[in-house]
């Protein structure tokens, strides 16, 4: 069988892959360990980060919210770099694609290291994907209809082979999102079948530029610079970093300004932002992202199951009121649940408007009784707090009643993926995971994917046949074409509330340099950051 070849042939040199025997009482940083209030590492980049770090397990969960200790601690045989994103070996040094589509083999780089010092080999990678699925958190929704457990087999110490059940598009895509563990180490700690999950919540078993310090789940986590990268390392770079948990807005902003923290999420309320342009000590920096910010509706609960009433609701929220007025215009109007910037997004769609009389022509249509809805929000992030207001007000203009719910983002997040919890309606963002059309109406609304990355529960069997066609065909045209068609549909369908693609404004402290934003991972990787 023929193949596709790419990428480069070069490899390191071999080492012995030290014995992990015994292992169980070693532990590269507890829980338990508070985080100083002041970084003991001299040359220590801090960070306030919005959500709260409830667990150090690459494998557990699958957001940007709390993307930093995935990136920094862990590799994968790819990873997304840059702006826009592309695609880069990483613990791979080549890979082959058969042309049936369904076997794709990578060479691992010999000669890359555990932060043990033991070698990272096929073996890790196959345990990694074998781990994902088996957990059923985090990422496996990306791969559970692809790959089959025991289907990946490590054909040699440095080459593993993915064979897939069928072909797909996307399968490159995600693959930096198979983050790869250390499979002795885990093991010997794995308690009652447990794939180590008690123990790798607060435990390192990476191999990323940064190992962890310290780590207590009500804080952040400390972790120290890797000097044994295989990526290596140029003259100037961080000894350390933090990630601390300032949820209020108002603290983040104070800090940088003080200099006690060196950044923070860019996706602040504009008056902060421009109060953070303001401070001498502080750059902001701006770049075009691929995050879409919408409200998620409860498609399979009354009365939100009724599109009359879903409609009444996308014309009940305030557009150009929250674009123009509450943001400045620093972000762009998005009617779809695809950014206006990648391809196959609809180009002629208009969407809704705010419009309280076209509302109450669309309750008046519905059957099922009129109730108070709700509508949650993030805590410490002040646009959805701010849209959850807008939406509000809106709302009782047309005469339906609401509440809001304001929570952290782990809680948010798991209630996302229970029927019973999710809210009726929840701002939030929708993310960049992966550079492809899927990622956005693939994720959110394929009728297989309910309760997983779909926490609409929405369903139409037109939108699914047309994004199972894009997902497995490698007709770029068609694959364009399905992806435009199927958010169009759910757009009219009112399956959400689509408001805006977004820029990412940065606020870094002026004595750092070296940031490479990526709307994967929104500029949270640390490897190139260092103090001028």
């Amino acid at each position: 069988m023929s193949t596709m070849r790419y990428g480069p042939s070069a490899a390191l040199r071999s080492l012995r892959r030290a014995a992990v025997i015994g292992l169980t009482g070693l532990a590269l940083a507890t829980a338990s360990s508070a985080l100083p209030s002041v970084a003991e590492a001299k040359n220590t980049f801090i960070f306030a980060n919005s959500s709260a770090y409830d667990t150090m397990d690459p494998h557990a969960v699958f957001d940007v919210g709390r993307v930093a200790y995935r990136i920094n601690l862990y590799d994968g045989l790819m990873r997304w770099e840059d702006n826009p994103p592309e695609l880069k070996l990483w613990l791979a040094e080549s890979y082959d694609i058969s042309d049936d589509g369904l076997k794709y083999s990578f060479k691992l780089r010999e000669g890359a290291k555990f932060h043990d010092g033991s070698e990272i080999e096929a073996s890790d990678v196959v345990y990694s994907i074998e781990r994902i699925l088996a957990l059923k958190k985090g990422a496996s929704a990306l791969f559970q209809d692809s790959i089959a457990p025991g289907s990946t087999k490590a054909v040699d110490k440095h080459t593993v082979e993915f064979n897939l059940n069928a072909p797909s598009a996307i399968f490159m895509a995600t693959v930096p999102e198979i983050h790869v563990v250390n499979a002795d180490l885990v093991k010997a700690n794995e308690k009652d079948g447990d794939w180590g999950s008690a123990w790798l919540s607060s435990n390192d078993a990476g191999s990323g530029s940064f190992v962890l310090k310290r780590f207590d789940p009500a804080k952040g986590f400390q972790a120290d610079r890797f000097p044994d990268h295989f990526m290596g390392w140029g003259e100037k770079y961080l000894d350390a970093i933090e990630f601390r948990t300032v949820v209020e807005i108002n603290s983040r902003v104070l800090g940088l300004m003080k200099g006690d923290f060196h950044g923070s999420d860019g996706y602040m309320p504009q008056d902060q932002i421009i109060r953070l342009k303001e401070a001498e000590n502080i750059e902001v920096m701006e770049a075009e992202s691929m995050r879409i910010f919408y409200g998620a509706i409860h498609n399979g609960r009354p009365p939100m199951n009724d599109i009359n009433f879903r409609k009444a609701l996308a014309h009940s929220f305030d557009y150009d009121g929250f674009i123009n007025d509450i943001l400045s215009g620093s972000v762009a109007r998005n009617p779809a649940p695809l950014p206006n910037n990648i391809w196959g997004a609809p180009q002629d769609l208009e969407g809704y408007t705010y419009d309280i009389d076209k509302a109450k022509e669309y309750l008046a249509k519905v059957k099922e009784p009129l109730r108070k809805i709700t509508i949650g929000a993030l805590a410490g992030y002040g646009q959805t707090e701010q849209a959850a207001a807008l939406m509000q007000n809106g709302l009782a203009k047309a005469g339906i009643e609401s509440e809001i719910v304001s929570e952290p983002w782990p809680v948010v997040s798991g209630k996302m993926r229970d029927e019973q919890q999710m809210y009726d309606m929840l701002f939030l963002w929708k993310s960049t995971y992966y550079a492809d059309p899927n990622n956005w109406v693939g994720e959110m609304y394929d009728g297989a994917k309910i309760g997983t990355r779909n926490n609409s529960w929405y369903q139409n069997p037109e939108v699914d046949k047309l994004l199972h066609e894009a997902q497995t065909t490698t007709d770029q045209a068609v694959r364009e074409a399905n992806y435009s068609k199927a958010a169009t549909i759910v757009a009219n369908d009112a399956a959400g509330v689509f408001i805006y693609n977004t820029k990412w404004f940065g606020p870094i402290n002026k004595k750092a340099t070296g940031f490479r934003f990526c709307p994967i991972g929104n500029g949270q990787e640390m490897r190139w950051v260092h103090f001028k």
